[in-house]
């Protein structure tokens, strides 16, 4: 079969993909059709937390697709109970709705801030919510919406109304855009790190501020971490770095290790306000998707953390040196490299080397398996190197 000429007759064209087709992994290692390996600094976009074919992993989910693969959520589920009881014993929340990706857990988050503000201040009283420019929330039309990108908002309107966007690090306009619309809102949604925003990271003054009006207002503080949880970012969540306790927040990608599954976890304010009937997913909590993510907690130890930043740290030390190379920004293994060269032919000329990275706007993004081993992390660097030279 001829991939690549299957794939445009047959799948809608919305991917301008990499002409590449992987056919295995290993590790933090990619092969294609003709055994050429690959070392793979992307993770399937932060998806794959432990890389390819990673036994623990699989053995989980294996183990669990031989005991039972679905039931829908008319019934209880015990990978879906202990993984709840997990991921609120190790942030301080007190409920989880599970989803299959990151814009539905964006939806919920949404959904739930609307409905909070409803059976407290009366429908449509305040229902408006506040985002960051140059955010990215989600392909949904509400998160379309709630994305905080000009570019995001055409070809599929009318798009929900009820977002007001102001720009990060910049409080003034915070304040501002506040006095303007607080009043009317129900809720603030950021991103820590805004990933496909260009890697660009909150300032933790700026996060104090938010936190601050955000009680000031009465509004809701809402975390997404659809990229930067699950470890990605050298903590288990990439609030805890910034000490703050969103009354919910989102989070997907990495969480099941490779497979499709998101979470919305909800504070002491927010955990009741879903009841049965106001939200719902056929495939959420999945079983299978469960048990990958329970396995990938289980690893995400005090340990593990450590040497995320560990690594985190020697990869900027060692790109902050390299010629080429203008500006380095994210946390933990997310990481954008602004570089004289365009992005496109930076990423071009390493997939050709062997080494896969990522973009995200105008910068090169790493985000490679969490575990990836020191010697192929700087393997891939001395390619990197040579590249951006």
């Amino acid at each position: 079969m001829d991939i690549f000429a299957n794939d445009k007759q047959y799948i809608a064209g919305t991917y301008a993909r990499t002409p590449v087709a992987f056919t295995r992994g290993e590790g933090a290692l990619l092969f294609d059709g003709n055994g050429k390996p690959y070392i793979d600094l992307g993770a399937g976009i932060a998806v794959n937390t432990f890389g390819h074919n990673d036994d623990g992993w699989v053995s989980a989910v294996t183990d669990q697709l031989r005991r039972i693969a679905h039931t829908s959520n008319l019934y209880f589920s015990s990978p879906q109970v202990l993984l709840a009881k997990t991921l609120c014993e190790r942030t301080g929340m007190r409920k989880v709705f599970f989803s299959n990706s990151g814009a539905e857990a964006n939806e919920c988050m949404i959904k739930t801030a609307r409905k909070y503000a409803a059976d407290r201040f009366g429908e449509n009283t305040r229902s408006g919510i506040i985002t960051l420019k140059g955010s990215f929330h989600g392909r949904t039309i509400a998160t379309l919406a709630a994305t905080g990108q000009d570019a995001m908002h055409h070809d599929f309107g009318p798009f929900p109304d009820g977002f007001f966007y102001t720009e990060p690090n910049d409080i003034a306009d915070l304040e501002a855009t506040l006095q303007a619309h607080g009043g009317k809102c129900c809720a603030i949604m950021f991103e820590p790190v805004q990933g496909e925003g260009g890697v660009r990271q909150l300032a933790r003054e700026y996060t104090a501020k938010l936190a601050a009006l955000a009680e000031q207002y009465d509004l809701l503080l809402l975390a997404d971490e659809v990229q930067t949880g699950n470890g990605r970012t050298g903590t288990l969540f990439a609030f805890e770095q910034y000490g703050l306790s969103p009354d919910i927040f989102s989070t997907a990608k990495g969480l099941a290790g490779g497979l499709p599954f998101g979470a919305t976890l909800f504070g002491a304010k927010t955990a009741d306000v879903l009841q049965p009937g106001s939200h719902g997913s056929t495939f959420g909590g999945n079983p299978v998707c469960a048990a990958g993510a329970l396995h990938v907690l289980s690893r995400l130890d005090d340990d593990f953390l450590a040497d995320v930043r560990k690594k985190s740290e020697h990869t900027r030390r060692r790109l902050t040196a390299m010629q080429g190379v203008l500006d380095v920004t994210g946390l933990g293994l997310m990481i954008g490299i602004e570089t004289k060269k365009p992005a496109k032919e930076v990423i071009a000329e390493a997939l050709a080397h062997g080494v896969v990275v990522l973009s995200a706007k105008n910068r090169v993004r790493l985000l490679p398996p969490l575990n990836i081993p020191m010697d192929l992390l700087d393997q891939a660097l001395d390619v990197l190197e040579t590249t951006f030279s």
